[in-house]
This record gives structure tokens, sequence and C-alpha cells, in this order.
């Protein structure tokens, strides 16, 4: 069974070596994502990218990074996801974020 709904997807770029409260950064924010009860969540580690610094992070054999693109990308209504604005807000001291309008097709009877 499928449905549609409008939604939003949260995109924060960070990098992988970033940490908050001890622990790796993206892993926090699953947790508080988790713990907030938002829809989704996904981590994606990069191979290739540069941020504000405009340093080349790369997993080319000969140029070996060790502070890959992170990419967490949670998905669930605005309003939802303002709830974990204020934690990003204080341990993203790095990085960026998009929030964009989205069309969220589900699978299966959730």
């Amino acid at each position: 069974m499928e449905t549609r709904e409008k939604g939003k997807l949260l995109r924060i770029f960070i990098g992988e070596t970033d940490r908050a409260g001890g622990k790796a950064l993206y892993e926090l924010i699953v947790l508080k994502a988790k713990e907030l009860h938002l829809a989704s969540v996904s981590v994606t580690r990069g191979i290739m990218g540069y941020g504000a610094d405009s340093e080349i992070h790369t997993a080319k054999i000969l140029r070996l990074s060790d502070d890959m693109p992170i990419i967490v990308e949670i998905i669930d209504t605005e309003e939802n996801l303002e709830t974990i604005l204020p934690y990003l807000d204080e341990w993203v001291k790095d990085g960026f974020a998009t929030l964009e309008k989205v069309e969220v097709i589900k699978y299966g009877d959730r």
C-alpha cells in the first residue's frame, strides 16, 4: 500500500571527526532524533568534498583524509523538525544545514 504526504527534509552537512557531548556528532544527532520520535534518519559518509575551509577531503588512497564529509538526513513534518534545531544550534560548530520541501511516499502498512 502506498500513501503520499507533504514533509520536510533536514539535511545536515558536518565532518566525520566532529564531536559533541563526548560522542561523534552524527551519532549524537541520530540518538536525539530517535529520542524526539522523528520519522526517519539516515547518515551517509561522503567519498569527497570540502567545506568552509576549502580543504579537500577524499577517500582516494593517495590523499586519504580522516575527516570525510558526513550528511545526516532527517525526514518529518516541519513542526517536528523544529524540535531538533536548538540542539543543532548548540552542537554544530562547523557545518551547515538545508531544509527542503519533499513529498513522502510511504510503502507498507506502517
